[in-house]
């Protein structure tokens, strides 16, 4: 090979190597007029309340009483609302307490306009215990909030029981609801955290 041959060679290369760091600078008119793809963490703003509510197992957190103040999750005016709950899509729930033992199970709905939810208590046999509805206060991704009157005549008397997304194992079953790891902090109307695991 000539030194003339080499020089050809180096030249082309360098040639090469300028174009190409040029397309890879300045993108083309189609690829810059695309549009970004949507955030992924958006997406759940796009279900509905029912969506909302199913897409993850909730644990009680925490209850506050019309002042705000905070209530003790063992206290008896709340304690009954205490556990661990799954919504499922087809319109069936499961409850446990706490320790993971059963509490209740029946069917669910919440309103179109995410406004409140009603439950039923089925007996081992499927027959209908009692019915509830309740009012939701919040419903998010993260904390699901609804309120309980002690005295249906006096609604200025009431407690706000909050539920935050966990990933708590449904107890007696192999699956698992949809991860919730992220930043602790503050929503809406009471603290909340992510839970791990079947951790208390």
């Amino acid at each position: 090979m000539n030194i003339t041959s080499r020089i050809s060679r180096r030249s082309l290369i360098a040639a090469s190597t300028i174009a190409l760091a040029a397309i890879a600078v300045v993108p083309t008119t189609a690829a810059a007029a695309a549009p970004a793809p949507a955030a992924a963490s958006a997406s759940w703003k796009n279900l509905t309340p029912s969506e909302t509510l199913a897409s993850t197992p909730w644990k009680t957190t925490s209850a506050l009483d019309q002042d705000g103040n905070r209530v003790a999750l063992d206290n008896p005016a709340v304690a009954s609302f205490v556990g661990w709950a799954y919504f499922k899509a087809d319109g069936t729930y499961t409850m446990y307490n706490l320790d993971n033992s059963p509490k209740l199970h029946g069917d669910w709905t919440v309103a179109a306009d995410g406004s409140s939810r009603w439950i039923n208590a089925k007996d081992a046999n499927g027959n209908v215990l009692f019915q509830r509805v309740v009012p939701i206060t919040e419903l998010t991704k993260n904390v699901f909030t609804y309120r309980v009157f002690p005295n249906a005549a006096d609604t200025s008397v009431y407690y706000d029981i909050v539920h935050t997304k966990t990933n708590h194992v449904e107890p007696g079953t192999d699956g698992r609801g949809p991860g919730a790891h992220g930043s602790h902090g503050i929503n809406g109307s009471g603290e909340y955290h992510f839970n791990n695991g079947n951790a208390r």
